[in-house]
């Protein structure tokens, strides 16, 4: 078991126009976790993230990194946004979308050197992409430009990877490509944490979980936390098709308590 902190959130709230957001938000993340943020839509998923990051203002709380605020350590994370929020006409071909994630890494009096093209071009090969790397961004498939923006952050070589939704819109192959780099990552000692939807494979490609509406549901191993009642709090009456999913996880820790 983990005993080294990555993240620690207390007492975390974010208001948009007097409304909450989030509210009262406290967990501490071990290191080298793949973390799940669940929850159904409007629970503040996304704005965890951002908070997190400080991209959005605290009503009240803290972050920190390692055991130092957040902006003495922002450096050791990497991003990847949803691709909604991404302007994919943007002239720019792989390469250089890639390369963007050495150069903020680097002082303002430093040029990108050789070194930096090379960790660039070993990312787009982790991911898959390296024979696409002259091509126009806008001429890249959903799942594609999902791998692109994963090597992009791949190449900051940051401590934790922060990532929404992405499995969103990807097709098969990229889901498990994706799945396969997160238990890469974690046995090198990082932390990624990904908000995700899909219930049925939190528990196999994620290992911690954070179930979330509004308030922190509860927070852990997925061995321990994600359970039907725990789901049932999290989703409460909209649980509707994940009715099936609840019944499985019920059946599971029966099992398990006969064992």
């Amino acid at each position: 078991m983990n005993t080294a902190t990555s993240l620690e959130v207390h007492d975390l709230t974010v208001h948009y126009q007097h409304r909450p957001v989030l509210w009262g938000i406290d967990f501490v993340l071990p290191e080298a976790e793949r973390v799940a943020i669940v929850g159904p839509n409007g629970a503040g998923k996304s704005t965890l993230l951002k908070a997190i990051l400080g991209l959005v203002p605290l009503a009240s709380g803290a972050v920190s990194l390692f055991g130092a605020p957040l902006k003495d350590k922002r450096s050791l994370i990497a991003y990847v946004p949803q691709r909604s929020e991404v302007d994919w006409d943007f002239p720019i071909n792989v390469y250089d979308v890639v390369l963007m994630g050495r150069q903020g890494r680097l002082p303002f009096y430093r040029r990108v050197g050789t070194a930096d093209h090379e960790r660039a071009q070993q990312a787009l090969e982790q991911v898959g992409m390296i024979d696409y790397r002259k091509r126009q961004i806008s001429q890249l498939s959903g799942g594609q430009q999902q791998r692109v923006f994963i090597a992009r952050a791949l190449a900051q070589d940051a401590s934790i990877y922060i990532l929404d939704e992405p499995f969103a819109g990807v097709d098969a192959a990229t889901e498990k490509a994706i799945a396969e780099l997160f238990s890469q990552l974690q046995k090198q000692r990082k932390t990624v944490i990904a908000v995700h939807h899909d219930l049925q494979t939190v528990p196999e490609y994620f290992s911690w979980c954070l179930l979330l509406n509004l308030r922190l549901i509860a927070a852990g191993q997925v061995s321990d936390v994600f359970t039907a009642a725990n789901l049932q709090k999290t989703y409460g009456g909209r649980l509707g098709v994940l009715t099936d999913m609840a019944e499985r996880l019920r059946k599971q820790e029966w099992r398990e308590r006969a064992e």
